[in-house]
C-alpha cells in the first residue's frame, strides 16, 4: 500500500481531478530532474573540453613525423595510439553515460582517493544527531556516478567511474547495512536531456537536509522501474541496478579461480560482463593479454556483445561462442543427443589419438598421388659428388620408387648410394613409422624424428659406417650422407606422402569412414556410436562438439615450425625508420594490437558462461587459453543440459589446475515474476530433488496462461504469440524442441520482427518479456537432461508465460500438461 500511495503521490491518480498533493509532488519530481540536468550540462561542457584537448594531441603528435629521426617517429606513434584511445573513449562515452547518484553523510577521515571522492565507508561521529522529535543529519558529500570518470578543471570529481573504489557505496548500501548514503538516485536520460529520477531511501528514520532543505525522495525506487521496462533482442547493462550481492562478485579480486552460482534471473551473465569492465579498470596492465568471455550460443553473444562497450571497455575483451574458438570453424550444426554423448565425452579423447596416427596411412595415400607423379626422377648417381667425403671419392645417387600403387602410403623406399642400392621395404617402413611414433611430441612435429629414422635405416644398409675406422672420418660421411640424401626433392616428395602434415579437418574427414573410425575406436565406441558419429561427421558444417574434436586435434598434431617471411628492405631506411614516411602505408601501433587480439589463443583472464552446459572435451578446449590465466566460472547446475556432470566436473578441475577457488551465490531472481517462478520450481523439484529456486523480487499478478493444440500445432502456437504481441511492449520468445526450430519459425512469418523462434538449447541466457514454451513433453524428451532444458525453456519470460499442450503433453480440462500439475 505504501508503494501504491507514493506511486500515486508522484504520477498522479489514474481517474478523477488531480489533487493539490500530486500536482506538488509533480513540481518536486521536475524540480529534482532540472538538478541533475543543470549537473548533466556542466558534465558535457567538460567532456567537449577533455575532446578538444585530445583532438589537439592527435594533431600535435602526428606534426612530429615530420622530422624524420627514428625517435621521433617512436613517440609519434606512442602518443598518436594515447590520444586515439582516449578520443575514442570520450566519443564512445559521449551517449547516456551519466546514471546514478548518491548522497553521503560526513566520513570518519578526511582522506580522499585519486578520484577526488572521500574514502571513508562509515559516517563519522556525531554525523547522526537526535533529539525527542527524531535523527537528524546533513548532506556533506553528492558523488554522481557514470560510465567513466570526469574531472572538473581543478580536478573536483564531477562524475566518478562506476567500477572506481568511491562508487562500490552505490551498489552496496541497503537499508539493512546503509554505511554513509542516505539516499541513492537513478537518472534517467537520453542523449544530453534527463528523462527522470528514482530514489531508495537507504536510511527512512532519518530526516536527511541538502544545502538546509529537506531531501527529496521522488518514484518507487530504482530496481522495480528497472525490472519494469521492456525488453530488446539485445542486453542492455545493469549498470545502474546492480545489486550488493551482484556488486560483490563484480569486485571480487581476480586472484586465482572465482565460482559463480545461481539461478535463472539472478544476473549471472549480466555479472560476469560487468566483471570484464570492472577488472581491465582496475588492473589493465596484467589483463593487457586479453579477456576471454566464452558464451554457450551465438545468440547470447549477439544479445549481450553491446553491453562492454556500454561499459567503457572494447578491444581488450573477446566475446566467443563455445562453437567460434577455432579459427575457420564456425558451429551452425546440432547433433543428436546421442552423438552429442559421444562426441563430448572423455573417450573422444582417445579415439582422436588414435585416429590422428592412423590418419597418416588414410591422408598418404591421397597425397601419395600427387606427389609421386612430380618425383619421377629416377636414379641420379653420376652427378652429384658426395661433399665432404674427402679423398674416398664416393658418389650419391638415389630416388623414391614411384610406380603407381594403390591408395595408402608408399611401400618401398629406394636409393643409390656409394654405388650401391638401398631399399627399404614395407615391413622395415612400418618398423620405422611405429619407432617414429612411440615419441610423445605431436604426429606432425614427429616428422623430423622420422625423417632421422629413415636415415639411419638407410645408412646401416649401406654398411658405409664401417669403411673408416677414424671416428672423425665416419661422422663426416655420414653427415654428408645425410645432407644430401635428405636434400633431394625425390626423397622429400617421399617423405611427404610417408609421413605427410596432418590437418585436423583431414582427419574429421578420415574418421567419417565408419570402418575406419571402427577400427580406431574399438572398445572405447559402441558400434551404435560408431555408426552416428561417422555419418554426422560426412555432413556439410560443424556442431559445437566437432569444433571442440578440431581443437583436441591441433593439439594432437601439432603444427610445424614455418619459415619466417623477411621483408626487403633497404638497410639505410631500416637504420633511419624513413621507411614510415613512404607511400606503403605501414601496419599502425593500433591497427597491430588489434591483429594481435584476434590472433591470440591465450588469455589473461576467461569468463566462462554457463559452464554447467561445457562437455569435457570443450572444458579442454577452453582451459588451453586460459593456462597461464584467471578465471570466472559463472554457472547453475539446475540449467544443465550435460548427462554426464561428473565426467565435466573432472574436466573442469583438470583444465582449472589446483588455482585457489572462491565461491559466490546469487540468491534474487530479477527476471521472473513471483507467478513464473513458481511454475517453473515444480520442474526443478522433479529435474533435481531438494534444490532451492531463488526468490523472485517482485509480483505482476498474471499467472501463466495454458493453451491447447487445436486444428494444427502451427496456427495454435502464432495465434498465441500474436496475442502476447498485443500485450506486451517489447520481445516474445517461442521455445520449441530443438528438432522444430526450422519448422517454428515458418509459423511465425509476418508478425514483425518483435518475436523470435529458437530451440530449446538456444534459450540459454536470453529473456523476454514474454514466451510461449511449445509442449514441455517434446522438450522434456530431448535428452536425459530434458527436465532441466525446460526448466530453462520456463524461465525466461520478464511478464507474460503462455504454454501450449499437444497430446503428448496430456493436458486436463484447463489446458495444464501433467509435467506442471501438483
Amino acid at each position: 500500500m505504501a508503494a501504491q500511495a507514493q506511486q500515486e503521490t508522484a504520477l498522479g491518480p489514474v481517474h478523477g481531478s488531480v489533487p493539490e498533493k500530486s500536482v506538488k509532488d509533480d513540481s518536486v519530481r521536475e524540480r529534482e530532474i532540472g538538478v541533475e540536468q543543470q549537473h548533466l550540462d556542466r558534465v558535457y561542457r567538460r567532456l567537449e573540453e577533455k575532446i578538444h584537448e585530445a583532438e589537439f594531441l592527435m594533431n600535435d603528435a602526428a606534426q612530429r613525423g615530420q622530422v624524420g629521426t627514428p625517435g621521433a617517429l617512436a613517440e609519434r606513434d606512442a602518443q598518436v595510439f594515447r590520444a586515439g584511445i582516449h578520443l575514442n573513449r570520450l566519443n564512445n562515452e559521449f551517449e547516456d553515460f551519466l546514471f546514478g547518484r548518491i548522497d553521503l553523510l560526513p566520513g570518519k577521515d578526511g582522506k580522499k582517493g585519486p578520484d577526488g571522492a572521500y574514502t571513508a565507508v562509515e559516517p563519522a561521529e556525531g554525523a547522526v544527531r537526535a533529539d525527542e522529535t527524531g535523527q537528524y543529519a546533513s548532506i556533506a558529500e553528492t558523488l554522481h556516478i557514470g560510465r567513466i570518470g570526469v574531472l572538473d578543471a581543478d580536478y573536483a570529481p564531477l562524475v566518478i567511474d562506476w567500477r572506481a573504489p568511491a562508487a562500490a557505496p552505490f551498489y552496496r548500501s541497503t537499508p539493512v547495512d546503509p554505511g554513509r548514503v542516505v539516499r541513492r538516485r537513478v537518472i534517467r536520460s537520453k542523449g544530453r536531456r534527463v528523462l527522470g529520477v528514482e530514489d531508495d531511501l537507504m536510511r527512512p528514520e532519518l530526516k536527511a537536509t541538502l544545502d538546509g532543505e529537506a531531501l527529496p525522495v521522488i518514484g518507487d525506487g530504482a530496481l522495480m522501474a528497472a525490472l519494469g521496462q521492456a525488453r530488446s533482442h539485445t542486453m542492455r547493462d545493469i549498470v545502474a541496478s546492480i545489486q550488493a550481492e551482484q556488486d560483490l562478485v563484480i569486485r571480487a579480486p581476480a586472484a586465482s579461480v572465482t565460482y559463480v552460482e545461481g539461478g535463472p534471473g539472478t544476473g549471472k551473465t549480466a555479472v560476469a560482463l560487468h566483471r570484464a569492465a570492472y577488472l581491465l579498470y582496475q588492473d589493465r596492465r596484467r589483463y593487457a593479454g586479453g579477456i576471454l568471455i566464452v558464451s554457450p550460443t551465438p545468440l547470447l553473444v549477439a544479445y549481450t556483445e553491446g553491453v562492454l562497450p556500454s561499459l567503457g571497455e572494447e578491444g581488450q575483451v573477446a566475446i566467443r561462442a563455445i562453437g567460434s574458438l577455432v579459427d575457420d570453424a564456425e558451429a551452425t550444426l546440432y547433433d543428436s543427443p546421442a552423438v552429442a554423448r559421444a562426441k563430448g565425452s572423455y573417450r573422444m579423447l582417445k579415439v582422436l589419438r588414435k585416429a590422428a596416427r592412423g590418419a597418416l596411412e588414410a591422408q598418404g595415400g591421397s597425397r601419395q598421388g600427387s606427389q609421386r607423379s612430380g618425383s619421377r626422377r629416377g636414379d641420379r648417381g653420376s652427378g652429384r659428388s658426395s661433399a665432404g667425403s674427402g679423398s674416398s671419392g664416393e658418389q650419391l645417387a638415389f630416388g623414391a620408387d614411384t610406380p603407381e600403387a594403390p591408395a595408402g602410403p608408399p611401400v618401398r623406399l629406394r636409393v643409390v648410394a656409394f654405388g650401391r642400392r638401398l631399399e627399404l621395404e614395407a615391413a622395415e617402413l612400418d618398423r620405422v613409422k611405429e619407432n617414429a611414433l612411440s615419441g610423445t611430441a605431436p604426429v606432425n612435429l614427429l616428422r623430423p624424428r622420422a625423417r632421422k629414422l629413415l636415415l639411419d635405416a638407410l645408412w646401416a644398409h649401406s654398411g658405409a659406417g664401417t669403411r673408416h675406422a677414424d671416428p672423425e672420418l665416419a661422422a663426416e660421411l655420414r653427415s654428408s650422407f645425410d645432407e644430401d640424401v635428405a636434400s633431394e626433392d625425390s626423397f622429400i616428395a617421399f617423405l611427404d606422402a610417408w609421413w605427410p602434415e596432418l590437418t585436423p579437418r583431414g582427419v574429421l574427414e578420415a574418421m567419417a569412414d565408419e570402418r575406419r573410425l571402427g577400427r580406431w575406436a574399438r572398445r572405447i565406441l559402441n558400434p551404435g556410436e560408431v555408426r552416428r558419429v561417422a555419418r554426422s561427421l560426412k555432413r556439410d558444417g560443424f556442431s559445437v562438439h566437432d569444433v571442440a574434436m578440431l581443437d583436441e586435434l591441433q593439439a594432437i598434431l601439432g603444427t610445424p615450425a614455418r619459415p619466417r617471411k623477411r621483408r626487403d628492405l633497404d638497410p639505410l631506411d631500416q637504420l633511419t625508420g624513413l621507411e614510415e614516411l613512404m607511400p606503403v602505408r605501414e601496419e599502425t601501433q593500433r591497427e597491430r594490437a588489434e591483429r594481435l587480439a584476434q590472433e591470440r589463443t591465450e588469455y589473461a583472464h576467461v569468463i566462462l558462461d554457463e559452464a554447467q552446459d561445457i562437455t569435457p572435451m570443450q572444458w579442454r578446449m577452453v582451459g588451453r587459453r586460459g593456462r597461464h590465466a584467471t578465471w570466472t566460472v559463472v554457472g547453475d547446475p539446475a540449467q544443465s543440459s550435460w548427462s554426464d556432470p561428473d565426467e565435466a566436473a573432472q574436466a573442469r578441475d583438470e583444465a582449472l589446475g589446483s588455482r585457489p577457488r572462491r565461491r559466490f551465490t546469487l540468491t534474487v531472481n530479477y527476471r521472473n515474476p513471483a507467478e513464473i517462478a513458481e511454475l517453473a520450481a515444480k520442474v526443478l523439484a522433479l529435474a533435481m530433488p531438494g534444490s532451492e529456486s531463488p526468490s523472485a523480487v517482485r509480483s505482476t499478478g498474471v499467472a501463466p496462461r495454458f493453451a491447447v493444440v487445436g486444428d494444427s500445432l502451427a496456427q495454435t502456437v502464432r495465434a498465441e504469440a500474436a496475442h502476447l504481441l498485443e500485450r506486451v511492449d517489447g520481445t516474445v520468445g517461442v521455445v520449441v524442441a530443438m528438432n522444430r526450430r526450422e519448422e517454428a519459425a515458418r509459423w511465425l512469418a509476418g508478425l514483425g520482427d518483435r518475436v523470435v523462434a529458437l530451440g530449446s538449447l538456444e534459450a540459454k541466457g536470453l529473456e523476454y518479456d514474454a514466451t510461449v514454451v511449445v509442449s514441455p513433453a517434446e522438450i522434456a524428451d530431448e535428452s536425459p537432461a530434458g527436465l532441466r532444458v525446460l526448466y530453462v525453456a520456463l524461465t525466461r519470460a520478464t511478464q507474460q508465460l503462455t504454454i501450449v499442450s499437444g497430446e503428448r503433453d496430456e493436458p486436463d480440462g484447463n489446458g495444464v500438461p501433467d509435467l506442471l500439475r501438483d
